[in-house]
């Protein structure tokens, strides 16, 4: 380890704390065990939600980008090789103002901005000026790389999410998958309700969401939680992103976490996959998703029928442990990050891609 940090990476871990967003404080975390990291995660005063609101309302109809939500102002005191931000949403980006300095001490810079509708841009005016400030953009919505590259005049680039592939991994000693099917976020009430009627009726034992907009205070807990319970399912259900959601998406299709979540942990997962060439090109080998149509009734015969296929499933569930083991975990995307902005990758870096391929050979090997 390096004693000097190169990295200067914004944090919002104290300004949200929903567990919608604990993945990407998963991401965090493991860069800062890869790299030479110091992170400013600024603390919010008590009228921040409020001044959230107002301030967000003000950047979306006038092209301000000044304006700060309430939040405590950190400075920076030295130089770094590169800034870093990983935004959730676009809304997020008026936190930076809180960092003083960020543009002047760092050598370069890098937004990761994980969900932005190509439709939705012209909410966003004050919120793209402070994107513009960026050096480079990475999005996970890539229908909306050209259309933001477009209207902010820099370079960006479409990485999908990823996955502590590690900690998902059931192997070298798979648990007994005794959960039958696990529902993670938002759902169709429709398949839910059949879900639900065949746990009522103890065929199934069924794990969902029952709470909206959850808050926790430890992230890496809640991340083992779901991956220690995702090793356990048979089944997961996994959809594109927000596809109940057309009057923000407009029809854009993108590939969410579930997906990687699922795969790491060697579930089978069901459900309607994006129609988009960057599913078909991450998500490439076969039965990767079985296709269940959004707001099936017939999940109950859908069921049955893959459960007489236990070979099958034994190979697909392998299949999505090797594939994630070897292509998404965030070691991948903190690589194309620095192949972005020519830095080289720390020991850490190399040590970990070495134990994710010997990892997958293991599993390889297994009968």
């Amino acid at each position: 380890m390096y004693n000097k940090p190169r990295i200067c990476m914004f944090s919002p871990r104290h300004l949200q704390r929903l567990v919608s967003r604990c993945a990407d404080y998963e991401f965090e975390d493991m860069i800062c065990e890869m790299d030479d990291v110091e992170v400013f995660a600024p603390e919010p005063y008590s009228l921040f939600a409020v001044g959230q609101k107002l301030v967000n309302r003000l950047a979306r109809y006038f092209s301000v980008a000044s304006l700060n939500p309430g939040i405590a102002k950190l400075r920076l005191k030295r130089n770094y090789d590169l800034f870093f931000a990983k935004c959730l949403f676009a809304s997020d980006l008026l936190w930076l103002n809180a960092i003083k300095g960020w543009k002047r001490n760092c050598r370069t810079s890098v937004c990761w901005l994980s969900e932005v509708w190509a439709g939705e841009l012209h909410k966003w005016k004050g919120h793209l000026k402070i994107l513009s400030q960026f050096d480079y953009v990475v999005l996970n919505c890539n229908a909306s790389v050209q259309s933001i590259q477009d209207a902010i005049q820099r370079p960006c680039f479409y990485i999908p999410p990823g996955v502590d592939a590690i900690l998902f991994c059931p192997y070298p000693d798979p648990p007994h998958r005794c959960i039958n099917v696990y529902s993670l976020g938002r759902k169709s009430l429709v398949t839910h309700q059949s879900l639900l009627k065949m746990a009522e009726q103890g065929q199934i034992f069924y794990i969902y969401d029952t709470v909206p907009k959850m808050h926790t205070l430890h992230p890496r807990s809640h991340r083992s939680l779901v991956a220690n319970i995702a090793k356990r399912s048979r089944y997961f259900i996994a959809n594109a992103a927000k596809i109940d959601q057309e009057f923000e998406t407009h029809g854009q299709s993108e590939i969410g976490y579930r997906f990687f979540e699922g795969a790491a942990s060697g579930t089978v997962m069901i459900g309607e996959p994006p129609k988009n060439d960057a599913f078909r090109k991450h998500f490439d080998w076969p039965d990767a998703v079985i296709h269940v149509p959004y707001n099936t009734v017939d999940i109950a015969n859908i069921l049955a029928d893959l459960d007489s296929q236990p070979e099958h499933l034994k190979k697909i569930r392998k299949n999505n442990v090797i594939q994630s083991l070897l292509r998404h975990d965030w070691v991948y995307r903190w690589r194309d990050i620095l192949d972005i902005v020519g830095l080289e990758p720390r020991p850490a870096l190399v040590a970990r891609d070495k134990r994710l391929k010997k990892l997958a050979e293991d599993i390889r090997k297994t009968s």
